[in-house]
């Protein structure tokens, strides 16, 4: 009941907000088209993309944008000093594999505008579509689906953009989840392995959306889905989501964000989750021309969830977390530096990653005897950014738990660590704590 208030009291304010601000907006007569966030750099903010210059872009004999294309190649060497035998690096959804070169993602699309007409086409090929898309079981809910149909689309979407207020888009496909502040496409953030809090939440919904800027700084947004990091659903339901973004100026953002679905649950339509986030990102020092500090700023990012019903009691099933980060750019922003600290408790492990195919190890009796996950991560990261269009980043990354959870050198899949290797009475070797050196390259244009 109390998810249920929330989210309708949230409801509730955003169709005001956008009604409001429509209101003070109908008398302007200029036939003008407000772009919202305009005149804005965003490109400096975690979770953005930081080009200003599109190449791959065709317009017509007026000059007006008819298709961008995009191309984004994402590939990494990450050294886990736990030396697992398997050469799988574990509990990430950014990072998959240790001790080897690993193409990460691969992604070429197309997306325009033109004439008020919204399409977008993301294709990828590579590990992370296997590591978050590969557990999605509504993939077996009936027939006539399967991970294959859409595991290559990264993001596809149609819809009709309106010039009332600041802009109002409709549109239906998959998008990419507006659930934490750091992205699904690692480039646009300021570390390399995500927080925790946004690495146990989703990162793409199928469904409907309805975008509305009621002003040149705020941006709402209100989702119908499947479900949670789904294609389809697990029961008869769908999930509901809210998103704001208020930005006073450009070097401010405010986002909250909020996600109730009754029916996540497979044969339980009775439990229902809520999940709540939001963050700060302030640029606090800016001098783009300098050669020592360039600019400097921080984020701030908080996490709610729980699930209740259908046998489960919130004060048993939840996650809270946060993650604060700050990031020193230098030499005209083609150098930077960010620190990151991230915690998070998690009663019942929900929404937590399975070490292990193996359901006999020390995690899962850990969990079962009622002792809570406590996790704690701490990274560094260091970018060399040449130009807007590639990024080298060297980053070192330290995680520890309460409950072995970490991949050991005996690895987590297998005696010898091949996934065709009889288990018999083995168990996988699980730390409580890990470390890893990781370089990546990743190229968008």
């Amino acid at each position: 009941m109390k998810a249920k208030f929330l989210i309708a009291i949230t409801a509730i304010c955003t169709i005001q907000s956008i009604f409001l601000h429509a209101q003070e907006k109908s008398t302007d007569s200029s036939a003008t088209v407000r772009i919202p966030f305009e005149g804005y750099d965003l490109t400096w903010i975690n979770g953005q993309n930081r080009q200003t210059d599109f190449p791959l872009t065709l317009k017509d004999k007026n000059d007006e944008t008819v298709i961008t294309g995009v191309a984004y190649v994402d590939s990494y060497y990450n050294y886990d000093f736990n030396r697992p035998k398997d050469n799988t690096h574990t509990i990430s959804s950014a990072i998959g594999r240790s001790n080897e070169f690993t193409i990460n993602m691969a992604s070429i699309g197309l997306e325009t505008n033109y004439k008020n007409i919204i399409g977008r086409l993301w294709l990828q090929f590579g590990q992370m579509g296997s590591i978050i898309q590969d557990l999605d079981g509504t993939v077996n809910h009936g027939k006539n689906t399967s991970v294959g149909n859409l595991k290559y689309i990264r993001e596809a979407s149609a819809g009709y953009h309106f010039d009332v207020m600041h802009g109002l888009n409709f549109e239906a496909g998959i998008f990419m989840s507006y659930i934490g502040l750091e992205s699904y496409v690692l480039g646009e953030n300021w570390n390399y392995q995500r927080s925790l809090v946004c690495d146990f939440t989703p990162f793409y919904f199928q469904g409907a959306r309805i975008q509305a800027y009621p002003s040149k700084k705020f941006k709402t947004e209100v989702w119908v889905m499947n479900g949670w990091q789904t294609y389809n659903s697990w029961n008869s339901g769908l999930g509901l989501g809210i998103s704001n973004y208020y930005r006073p100026n450009e070097n401010l953002q405010l986002v909250a964000n909020f996600y109730l679905n009754g029916k996540d649950t497979r044969n339980n339509p009775e439990i229902r989750r809520f999940h709540h986030d939001h963050s700060v990102v302030a640029r606090y020092y800016k001098n783009k021309e300098s050669k020592g500090l360039s600019q400097a700023a921080f984020s701030i990012n908080n996490h709610y969830g729980f699930q209740s019903g259908g046998g489960l009691k919130a004060k048993e099933n939840f996650m809270i977390g946060t993650s604060i980060a700050n990031r020193l750019w230098f030499n005209q922003n083609k150098l930077a530096l960010s620190l990151r600290a991230d915690a998070i408790t998690n009663p019942g492990a929900y929404l937590a990653f399975s070490p292990s195919p193996v359901a006999d190890n020390d995690f899962n009796e850990a969990i079962s005897e009622g002792e809570d996950l406590k996790m704690f991560q701490g990274t560094a990261t260091l970018d060399f950014m040449p130009n807007q269009f590639i990024t080298f980043r060297l980053e070192y990354g330290f995680r520890k738990s309460n409950i072995p959870y970490f991949a050991g050198s005996g690895g987590t899949t297998s005696p010898d660590g091949w996934i065709d290797t009889p288990i018999e009475n083995w168990r996988p070797d699980l730390r409580k704590s890990d470390s890893r050196i990781t370089f990546a390259v990743m190229f968008r244009l």
